[in-house]
């Protein structure tokens, strides 16, 4: 089963997938860490990738759907997996179920979005990046990179709300409260897709 993740950057997307590709034995392709390891391990992806990251841009469509389809095509995810941070834009989702099918993977069944006000997004930010400064704050943590991530997430990504609500695939969840409350929204919209 292919199940996108869809919120603002802080909204636990990353956290909440992993419970549950864990749950459902789905493996969790989160582009985000794929591209910071990239450019951590500096491969020429990385070097393409680590300015347009440090500013808050999105990465071009072509280089994601190369990296999303290289990933899919590994044996693990035969049976489907959960994206997190794929896709960000229209252009993206259009080419994201011909990319499945293709591969044998059938078309995205359950798209979960994470809604969390912006002030919330913001706090929590912040608090991440308070938690991680004695480690290496991450470049897309910084206050002014906050600023501008919200801000391509409500140009690019957030209308992708309303495409997947047009396919009646779009499930959207409260993302207040604890790890375990907004995980247990979550299971139960999974729990309804898997029966379906």
């Amino acid at each position: 089963m292919m199940v996108v993740f869809l919120g603002p950057p802080g909204a636990g997307k990353g956290t909440q997938a992993a419970r549950l590709a864990a749950k459902y034995g789905l493996p969790q392709i989160s582009t985000g860490d794929m591209l910071r390891e990239a450019v951590g391990a500096g491969t020429e992806l990385g070097g393409r990738v680590k300015a347009i990251m440090a500013s808050g841009d999105l990465v071009s469509d072509e280089v994601m759907l190369e990296l999303v389809e290289d990933r899919l095509a590994k044996p693990d995810c035969s049976g489907g997996a959960i994206l997190d941070g794929y896709p960000r834009t229209r252009g993206q989702a259009a080419t994201l179920d011909p990319l499945t099918e293709r591969l044998g993977l059938g078309e995205v069944k359950l798209v979960l979005s994470l809604d969390v006000p912006e002030e919330e997004v913001v706090n929590r930010i912040s608090g991440r990046r308070q938690e991680s400064a004695a480690m290496g704050e991450r470049d897309d943590d910084k206050q002014e990179v906050v600023v501008e991530r919200m801000r391509v997430y409500r140009e690019l990504t957030e209308p992708l709300v309303d495409y997947y609500r047009d396919r009646s695939v779009l499930r959207q969840v409260d993302g207040v409260g604890t790890i375990d409350e907004v995980f247990g929204r979550l299971d139960e919209a999974m729990r309804e897709a898997v029966q379906q």
